[in-house]
């Protein structure tokens, strides 16, 4: 293969990245059995945080929470969808939605959980925005999410991580009980360029035009 702009071949195993475009490799992951001692957690007064669950959230109001919390990693398959797309989404009876809030009550991450397929629960959207990481909460969150996808009836909870995430995303979810069960390589238009997202969102990641 050659490359288009200097005429030198690629090393075997690689393949060219249009420019414009971004390319993270995709891994999901899966739990077979409830965890065990996973039991409704007693009022924590060192824990800053709660859900509160959005059942008729405007899309643009979910948009906001999505882009604060998602903007750098690069999360973006949200924001393209029109409002009648999203809100069937998210309105759906099957679909949980969840703010996460601090005790002045402003929103700091979102968990959306998916149960259209039966017997399974997917944890479609998990995260805090950056001034909340670093701080042990995300184990916190885990653990209500688990709560709340091991409803009665589901045999299987799964969620996906890619490369655009943290560095720390994987091995979080694997240290949190997941498995890995697959692996896909993503390309996409980079949300950047066609102004999804500001172009300084996730500066970790170059733009290439």
């Amino acid at each position: 293969m050659i490359t288009p702009d200097h005429a030198t071949p690629l090393a075997e195993g690689y393949h060219a990245v249009a420019p414009g475009d971004l390319a993270c490799v995709v891994t999901a992951l899966e739990m077979r059995e409830r965890p065990e001692g996973l039991r409704r957690l007693a009022p924590e007064t060192d824990v800053p945080l709660q859900l509160a669950r959005w059942k008729d959230a405007a899309p643009e109001k979910y948009r906001l929470l999505y882009k604060r919390v998602g903007a750098p990693w690069l999360w973006w398959s949200r924001l393209t969808k029109s409002d009648e797309d999203l809100a069937a989404i998210i309105h759906d009876p099957q679909v949980q939605l969840y703010a996460v809030t601090d005790r002045a009550r402003v929103e700091v991450g979102v968990l959306e959980l998916d149960f259209r397929v039966d017997g399974e629960s997917e944890i479609a959207f998990f995260g805090l925005i950056p001034g909340a990481t670093g701080k042990g909460l995300g184990k916190w969150l885990m653990r209500r999410a688990l709560q709340l996808a091991w409803a009665p009836g589901v045999t299987r909870v799964w969620v996906h991580t890619c490369t655009l995430d943290g560095p720390q995303a994987l091995p979080f979810y694997m240290g949190q009980g997941f498995t890995p069960f697959a692996r896909y390589v993503e390309v996409f238009p980079d949300p950047r360029l066609a102004g999804v997202l500001p172009e300084d969102s996730a500066p970790q990641q170059p733009v290439l035009r």
